[in-house]
């Protein structure tokens, strides 16, 4: 199989250039990869077509937002456990009181999570997990784009009811059979994210064949499943997993790679926020010091194109993408 990476530029597109996605980003040669053979770089205009068109597309609204700008999504966990903030917002109050806040520093969704998916989190049970999200969602949709930060069939269900529009699964809804029923079944969006294993193993010595391309084809598989299901790809973004079973060195690969993703047709999402890689290169133990760190790897995505960032530090990384698109 032959893959095709844009060699991606931001801001005004030239006269020899193509629009990735729709988007700001541009490029005029490709990157072309396979398993078997070296890589090898070829004008845009040599792409197959139907490659070519899943590359420049505009993409269609994702949960009722505009896919040509960058919109950053609030993490919101209501958690004793989660490896950055947990039990920070474990009250539901102090949660709805977050939430309300990141809307207010320019948050498009807010992410909301009842189970830590750290390397050697402990699972949660479905009742517990819904009774810690359900009353946040509920407080929160009224005034804001909600999402489902769950692997749990009955947990994104609660959810969808009490008002959450997108269900964002770590597993690509692989880790519940009844996932793709709840996702069909609803009018909501979905976030598919490659994950190598559960939070309890993904970090005991992940290995690939070949990152890049492993992940790529997951995914695929992932989209077509769900398309199968009569879910149509405008209600479908994908992650590529950043930090989950993968090693340093596969992060990095996957972030240099980024624009390769935009061959599936789908809405990316990127979650780099405070992950432990970038304490171990940015030498910062505490992930509340990751700040700078999380911003220029999302960056680095908005210059391949991703749309949607997931994030913690919400002030600080609307106020970067704002001048990062200004100078565009």
């Amino acid at each position: 199989m032959t893959y095709y990476r844009p060699i991606t530029s931001y801001g005004q597109c030239p006269t020899m250039g193509v629009s990735l996605a729709g988007g700001a980003t541009w490029f005029s040669h490709v990157e072309v990869l396979s398993r078997d053979d070296d890589s090898r770089v070829i004008p845009a205009s040599d792409v197959p077509d139907k490659i070519l068109d899943n590359l420049t597309a505009q993409r269609a609204d994702f949960a009722g937002l505009g896919m040509a700008r960058a919109h950053v999504m609030g993490v919101l966990n209501t958690t004793p456990d989660s490896f950055s903030d947990g039990g920070l917002h474990e009250d539901a109050d102090t949660a709805i009181a977050r939430g309300r806040e990141m809307l207010s520093q320019g948050a498009s969704i807010i992410d909301v999570g009842g189970e830590s998916t750290r390397p050697g989190a402990d699972f949660v049970d479905r009742i517990a997990e819904i009774n810690r999200v359900s009353p946040v969602v509920e407080a929160l949709s009224s005034d804001a784009l909600i999402s489902i930060d769950t692997r749990k069939a009955d947990v994104a269900r609660a959810a969808i009811t009490a008002g959450a529009s997108i269900f964002n699964d770590v597993t690509a809804l692989s880790f519940d059979p009844r996932s793709l029923t709840v996702l069909a079944e609803t009018d909501a969006s979905v976030c598919l994210m490659h994950a190598s294993g559960d939070p309890k193993t993904m970090q005991d010595n992940p290995s690939y064949g070949d990152v890049l391309l492993d992940v790529y084809d997951y995914l695929a598989q992932r989209v077509a499943l769900c398309e199968a299901a009569g879910i149509p790809k405008s209600r479908i973004s994908i992650d590529p997993g950043i930090g989950f079973g993968k090693t340093t060195e596969h992060n990095l690969l996957l972030i240099r790679g980024l624009s390769l993703f935009h061959g599936l047709g789908c809405p990316i999402l990127l979650g780099v926020s405070r992950k432990r890689f970038i304490g171990e290169l940015g030498q910062a133990q505490n992930p509340a010091d990751r700040v700078g760190g999380s911003i220029a790897v999302g960056l680095e995505g908005l210059r391949q194109g991703v749309q949607l960032l997931r994030v913690h530090d919400v002030k600080e990384t609307v106020q970067a993408v704002r001048l990062f698109e200004a100078m565009g």
